[in-house]
């Protein structure tokens, strides 16, 4: 290492993208990319000079000395101090074991399957139709100045698929997706699909819901986007450093009802799952909320050094991308009610189901999130569907106001974007009881 580096890394990511498209029956597009690149980053006096590069050799190390030399310049002109917290952990885990390789299954077998899942989507009602197949293998070689290297191979792949409803001038939508790290999951899913077309369909006869403050029952998909956009970012260290969250300088207090728990998790197994995060840190169960006390934020070395409260290995990047603080596996912890005990307990509110995305600012403490759909809730039992609901708040509000938590946790997979960079991420919760929820809709039932 050059006298004037204080650290240095090298993360280099090759692999394969498989991607398949169908619409209305017709497969779009199909085919395969390769990719191939690296960052090093050069840790000199004050801060990072970068360099990326692909694509790229790991094995010419002459070129790798000659990429140092060109990150050490940039580092020079950087003005901001950084400084890194210990690397203590360097444990990396071993990645699990998938039960049919999808990598292995031809790719006109892939899009067979996926044709069936869109064709049973195609109930009747339902006018159009679309499905995706996705599929990723990636290789991950990481080496710094200490002289630790590790390497590991990790395949994710899923599906998703939409179905379009049409009706005298009215147009609903069904989707589905699924993505996992166990291997090929687009066998025999047909029935994925005709949910997807049955809720389209359904849809269209669902009405609206009066809006405003009452009892609410989120359902695992829905509190599990709250866990992770609400809560999840603001407790990303970089956020925490720069003022941009509502829970800094909140370690400690009571932030949440005591029946909240959340947790990120890049070891559990689930589409999130990391074995070592982009800094060559092993993952680690953080716990964020305990009992509705703020316990950890979750950091990069960089962050913890600069903000602390909380753990390392929670950096994540894209091939070719610098690492920054990130989510892995967020979720509610689940606890002793039935789900037939909460819809009881309502009483008289709504079931929110689902996610249409939302907006979320962890600065002011504030969101709003669309369901896909919900049901409304008359002493104590699901009535009628309904359609074109929210829910909005203040983050610290909302999370005194749950009172009772499931035995139902389950996770669900997807893409996070951040800084220009998505990463895969599984969120999730049991059902939910919300007291004073603000709901949004434009009803009158």
């Amino acid at each position: 290492m050059d006298t004037n580096l204080r650290y240095w890394d090298l993360r280099y990511v090759s692999g394969e993208h498989t991607g398949i498209d169908i619409d209305n029956g017709e497969i779009e597009a199909a085919g395969v990319s390769f990719f191939s690149k690296a960052v090093i980053r050069a840790l000199g006096p004050k801060g990072w000079g970068i360099v990326t590069v692909a694509p790229f050799d790991p094995d010419d190390r002459t070129s790798l000395s000659a990429y140092l030399s060109r990150a050490e310049k940039a580092a020079v002109v950087t003005r901001e101090d950084v400084v890194l917290a210990e690397a203590e952990n360097r444990t990396i885990l071993p990645v699990p074991s998938m039960k049919e390789d999808p990598r292995e299954v031809p790719l006109e077998e892939k899009a067979a399957l996926l044709m069936e899942i869109t064709q049973a989507a195609s109930v009747p009602g339902v006018t159009s139709t679309r499905g995706t197949y996705t599929e990723r293998s990636e290789t991950v070689f990481f080496l710094d100045s200490t002289g630790y290297e590790t390497s590991h191979t990790i395949c994710r792949s899923g599906f998703s698929a939409m179905a379009v409803a049409r009706r005298n001038g009215m147009m609903e939508m069904g989707y589905v997706r699924d993505h996992t790290i166990d291997g090929l999951n687009i066998r025999h899913r047909g029935s994925e699909g005709e949910k997807a077309g049955n809720r389209a369909v359904a849809l269209l006869d669902a009405k609206k819901p009066k809006g405003g403050r009452m009892r609410a029952v989120l359902d695992p998909e829905l509190g599990g986007v709250f866990a992770h956009e609400a809560v999840g970012h603001a407790s990303e260290g970089d956020l925490v450093k720069e003022g941009a969250s509502v829970l800094k300088n909140q370690i400690g207090e009571a932030i949440g009802s005591p029946v909240v728990t959340i947790i990120d998790d890049p070891t559990f197994r689930s589409f999130g799952f990391e074995p070592v995060d982009a800094e060559g840190i092993g993952g680690i169960r953080t716990v964020i909320i305990e009992d509705g006390i703020l316990k950890r934020y979750l950091h990069s070395r960089e962050t913890l050094a600069a903000v602390g409260s909380g753990d390392a290995g929670h950096a994540r990047a894209m091939p070719g991308n610098v690492p920054i603080v990130r989510m892995s596996n967020t979720y509610i912890a689940e606890g002793d009610a039935s789900y037939d005990e909460i819809i009881e307990e309502c009483r008289d509110g709504i079931l929110l189901a689902g996610s249409r995305g939302g907006q979320v600012d962890p600065g002011r403490g504030v969101f709003q999130f669309n369901a896909e759909y919900g049901y409304l809730i008359e002493g104590g039992e699901l009535k009628e569907m309904v359609k074109d609901v929210s829910l909005s708040g203040e983050i610290l509000q909302t999370l005194h106001s749950i009172t009772l938590c499931g035995n139902d946790l389950r996770m669900h997979p997807g893409y996070c974007g951040k800084g220009g960079q998505s990463v895969p991420v599984s969120d999730g919760s049991p059902h939910l009881l919300l007291e004073e929820a603000i709901i949004g809709g434009s009803g009158d039932v």
